[in-house]
């Protein structure tokens, strides 16, 4: 994945703000907050962790399954990989 290795700066900074993001929904958790602050932040984190999803998987796409120089067995390999890797997320 030498995409994720050119681009992984703005990734890693995604990352570190949901990690940041489940820290918050821990101590809310543990200061037994009320349900309602407690269902916004679960849903902050899965809008970024949804944003994450859709940045990496826009760049695959456009790497290597849009690659101009890949075969046909490997472009449908790729395909492959990628519906089971999306059927395994959106369960």
């Amino acid at each position: 994945m030498s995409h994720l290795l050119r681009n992984n700066k703005p990734l890693l900074g995604r990352v570190r703000r949901i990690k940041g993001q489940a820290e918050a929904l821990e101590r809310a958790l543990e200061n037994c907050a009320d349900c309602s602050a407690v269902l916004q932040q679960i849903a902050a984190i899965r809008g970024a962790v949804n944003g994450l999803m859709a940045g990496v998987l826009e760049d695959h796409i456009r790497e290597h399954i849009g690659a101009a120089d890949i075969s046909t067995e490997a472009r449908n390999a790729e395909i492959d990989q990628l519906v089971a890797i999306l059927r395994s997320y959106l369960k």
